[in-house]
This record gives C-alpha cells, sequence and structure tokens, in this order.
C-alpha cells in the first residue's frame, strides 16, 4: 500500500503556520491569521492551537530578556537559577560546571544550540525559565537583599571544599544564616548524625551520646533538622555547648518542620542553617531526596542511628558510600522496625558498625588520617561581622 502525501487540510496548516513564523510581532501574526482562515478553511480551535506554542515563545522571551539585565553577574545568576530550577537538575549543573552561571542564562533565553542537548531537550529544560514572571522575580531578589541572609558560591573562602566531590551535582549556590564560617572547617571536622523521624527513647539516647561526645572533641554535628533522631542529635550538641549545622530542604527563613521552629531558630542563633533552595521555598520529595546528597558530602563521616530500609536516611547512607566517605551504623534490636535500617548496611558492608564515640572516631581517623593534637586543629568557628557574606553586600 503506497504512502499517501498529506491533506489539503494538513498542507493549508503547513502554509499558515510559515505564516506566522515569518511574521514579526504576536499580534501582527494572530491578525495576519485571522484574515487567512477562510482561505485556509481552518477553525477558530486551529488558530488557537497555532498560537499558543507562538505565545508561550513570545512570554518566555521577553521573561528571559529582562532576566538577563537582572542577572548580569554570577552570583545573581547562580541565586536566580536557584529561584527557577529544582536543585540537583543534570543539565543545569553540568552547563555551571562548565560555562558558569551566567552564559547558562543566555543559553536559557536565547534560541542557541544547548551543549550536548538535541532540540527537544533543550526546549525542555527551557522549560524551567518559563514559569514566574520577571516582576514576581525581581521582588524576591529584593526581598533577599533586605533579609540580610548569605549566599556562597564556590570560589568564596566559606564555600565548603568537600562539596568538590559532587561535580556537576554541586549546588548552584549555598543560602545561609548563621555561622557560615562553619563550612570552612575541615571535612574531618564534620560528622553526619541522621536517622529516623519516629526514633525509639533507645536511639534518641544513642544519638544524644554520640552527639554530646563529638562536640566535646571540637567535632561540628551534621543533622536535617526533622524530628526523631536528628532533632536530638541537634538539640545534644546544643546542650554541650557544641556546634551544629541544619542543612534544609526548605528556605533557611522557614522553620521545617513546625514543631521544631525554636530548635531552629537556636541553631541560627548559635551554629548554622544552610539550603541550597531559595528563601520562601517549601519542602518537596525532591528536595529532601536532594539535599540527602548534601549531607552526606559535607561530612568526613555519616551515622544511621535508626532507619527503615526505605527512608531518606538511607539515601544519606547510600550518597555518602558512594562519595567515599565512611560510614556507620547503630545496631539495634531485632524485632525494632526503625533498627532494620541499620542492620542491611551494615550486612552489605556498607557500614561500619559503631556502638558507642570510640568507634566512630577510630573509623573517621581511618578514614581521613589523625586529626592530631586539639592545639594543631581548626578552632571552633565564631561568628564576626563578616560572617556570611550577606546578599546585601553585592
Amino acid at each position: 500500500m503506497s504512502a499517501r502525501g498529506p491533506s489539503r487540510r494538513t498542507r493549508n496548516m503547513r502554509r499558515t503556520c510559515l505564516v506566522f513564523h515569518s511574521t514579526p510581532g504576536l499580534a501582527r501574526t494572530e491578525d495576519k491569521l485571522s484574515r487567512a482562515l477562510d482561505y485556509e478553511a481552518l477553525r477558530t480551535s486551529d488558530l488557537a492551537r497555532l498560537c499558543a506554542p507562538l505565545r508561550q515563545e513570545h512570554e518566555r522571551s521577553t521573561i528571559m530578556s529582562s532576566l538577563s539585565e537582572i542577572a548580569g553577574d554570577e552570583r545573581t545568576a547562580r541565586m536566580v537559577l536557584s529561584m527557577l530550577v529544582e536543585p540537583d537538575d543534570a543539565v543545569t549543573g553540568r552547563l555551571l560546571a562548565t560555562v558558569g552561571g551566567v552564559e547558562t542564562l543566555r543559553l536559557a533565553e536565547s534560541d542557541s544550540p544547548v551543549p550536548g542537548l538535541n532540540e527537544v531537550d533543550a526546549h525542555v529544560w527551557r522549560g524551567h525559565f518559563a514559569t514566574s514572571g520577571i516582576d514576581a522575580l525581581d521582588d524576591r531578589l529584593l526581598q533577599t537583599r533586605q533579609t540580610g541572609l548569605g549566599v556562597l558560591m564556590p570560589g568564596d573562602d566559606e564555600w565548603p571544599r568537600s562539596l568538590g566531590d559532587l561535580g556537576e551535582r554541586a549546588p548552584y549556590v549555598l543560602w545561609t544564616r548563621g555561622a557560615s564560617s562553619f563550612l570552612a572547617r575541615p571535612v574531618a571536622d564534620l560528622v553526619t548524625l541522621t536517622g529516623a523521624r519516629a526514633s525509639t527513647s533507645y536511639g534518641e539516647h544513642v544519638t544524644g551520646t554520640l552527639a554530646s561526645d563529638l562536640a566535646a572533641a571540637e567535632r561540628i554535628i551534621v543533622a536535617g533538622g526533622a524530628y526523631g533522631i536528628e532533632g536530638a542529635a541537634h538539640r545534644a550538641a546544643l546542650a554541650t555547648g557544641g556546634d551544629t549545622i541544619a542543612v534544609l530542604a526548605n528556605g533557611v527563613d522557614r522553620a521545617y518542620p513546625a514543631g521544631h521552629s525554636e530548635l531552629l531558630g537556636r541553631i541560627a542563633d548559635v551554629g548554622l542553617l544552610v539550603s541550597e533552595v531559595a528563601p520562601g521555598a517549601t519542602p518537596t520529595r525532591h528536595r529532601f531526596l536532594a539535599h540527602a546528597r548534601l549531607m552526606a558530602a559535607l561530612s568526613a563521616a555519616t551515622v544511621v542511628v535508626e532507619a527503615g530500609a526505605r527512608s531518606g536516611s538511607m539515601k544519606v547512607a547510600h550518597d555518602a558510600h558512594q562519595l567515599g566517605r565512611a560510614v556507620g551504623a547503630v545496631p539495634g534490636p531485632v524485632t525494632s522496625a526503625t533498627s532494620v535500617g541499620p542492620h542491611r548496611l551494615l550486612v552489605s558492608g556498607e557500614a561500619r558498625l559503631v556502638a558507642d564515640s570510640t568507634d566512630l572516631e577510630q573509623m573517621i581517623d581511618q578514614a581521613t588520617g589523625s586529626r592530631g593534637s586539639v592545639a594543631a586543629r581548626s578552632q571552633p568557628a565564631r561568628r564576626t561581622s563578616r560572617e556570611a557574606r550577606s546578599v546585601v553586600e553585592m
């Protein structure tokens, strides 16, 4: 059966497409198409369908041209990207690593080929930038400048060198609230404690003991600010007078979970809140999964105290293992659902058994080398007038 050529209707629609693609200006295009309706025998619905892509392109171009004006430097460009694009986006991460933030935005606003992408994939990626009006984005940038929150980018003195191990998966920027100088400490000084939100009294007791001992040894406790194990880790560090960092999956200006608003406020006062998503952002499943890699990369070691078989804490452990970090797991009762995760890590060989702080210190020292005497270590970071490069100063 021979293939039939395009129908008269299809040919007419193609000619009409050529008309509006060759006509400058959206209004003139729609007017010309309207006059062509009778000749081309097209319905009004056909006109709307044909004009929709052009209208979207027109709106996107308007937004993009304005973006270029407000994001002319690398720091602002990366801030804009953190507001428009979800964290751990493969295309954005690759472009940032190769051409930088300003050029990434230029590629987003232009019709130039995007390195490594075909035309369809480039169109999908550019869709990230057509979701917000320029006025709303400009207002959001202004609000961040007024809050005085910190924003760090690669190359800053306080940018964590350990995030370099993430390669193209590194965050676009880090938004900070508090002692951002904690991030400049050697990776061997940072330990991540994570675990189940629905923790047991046993798990919280072990967490408190580990966190207190680590704080006494001048380690910085990294956790995610969540209920359960992570909240216990933060509280123990603060109670001991130690340093702690909460890595959030939402903006650092938001208290999440709400029940930890007081705890997170204390951490902001004497420790550090850090996030890769912009102020005002709310937590989502994707953002929770994405921030697991930051918790893993920031520290020399990750310890899972309690966790289910499929949980965010297990993802932190898997990410840490893939990065070559030390991973520890606390054993628990075989009858406890919250000990299934740690037991699986031990059986698989991804984690070493951690029963007390001595086990943990030995694990860290073997992975990173001994830190030497206390006098030779980095002194605990203190808040200064130059703390957390303020957005206001940019």
